[in-house]
């Protein structure tokens, strides 16, 4: 059984740090993407950040230059670490990972981003 155990998420000041993990656990068949989304209260569930297995990078454009995603293959987790959090990124944040045909998401962490 597959599952995605997310953490990191929290209550931050804005201008501070915060960084995500989440770990894929079970069997995946060849991993393609693994990546971060996030949805505000009456938003819609948004791409935050993705990142291939062969190293190549997608970013919202709100998060671009303070949100980097990496990716320890060898451990399946992938990290969002964002920076200069502001007011607006305060959403529920998931984990989303995709090989093959299977596709699974995590069960969210709440990032409150105080101002």
């Amino acid at each position: 059984q597959v599952q995605l155990v997310e953490s990191g998420g929290g209550l931050v000041q804005a201008g501070g740090s915060l960084r995500l993990s989440c770990a894929a656990s079970g069997i995946i068949f060849r991993i393609n993407v693994m990546g971060w989304y996030r949805q505000a209260p009456g938003k819609q569930r948004e791409l935050v950040a993705t990142r291939t297995s062969g190293g190549s990078t997608n970013y919202a454009d709100s998060v671009k230059g303070r949100f980097t995603i990496s990716r320890d293959n060898a451990k399946n987790t992938v990290y969002l670490q964002m920076n200069s959090l502001k007011p607006e990124d305060t959403a529920v944040y998931y984990c989303r990972v995709v090989g093959g045909p299977q596709n699974f998401w995590g069960q969210g962490t709440q990032v409150t981003v105080s101002s």
